[in-house]
């Protein structure tokens, strides 16, 4: 079992943040997500790297799509501003069937609130 830099508790491996006094636990959070089964592309999947920042690097965001040989066939770093435009942009449902698009950027909140 790790010992919490932060606090010195005991964590569990697992552990992305502390328990006690919620300190990451990592200085890169990575996320695989797998392709959409029903489009035929050349990519195998695409990791998402948040990069908590430290004494040598800045905060951010790697997108990686990895390719079937095993290695990235490209990568884009997003800083914190960027991150959340585009976290506005996912959040934001398309519009389905004869519906006229919605608002560009409004979230699902942002409409519930006006």
């Amino acid at each position: 079992m790790a010992v919490c830099p932060s606090c010195g508790e005991r964590v569990e491996p697992l552990h992305r943040y502390c328990p006690w006094c919620a300190a990451p636990q990592r200085r890169k959070l990575v996320e695989f997500f797998r392709p959409h089964g029903g489009i035929g592309d050349d990519a195998r999947a695409l990791r998402v790297s948040r990069y908590l920042g430290g004494d040598d690097e800045p905060r951010h965001t790697r997108f990686s799509i990895w390719g079937q040989d095993d290695r990235v066939a490209a990568a884009v770093s997003l800083d914190d501003e960027e991150q959340r435009r585009l976290a506005r942009f996912l959040g934001d449902p398309p519009p389905t069937g004869d519906a006229p698009p919605r608002g560009r950027g409004r979230g699902m909140l942002n409409r519930l609130r006006a």
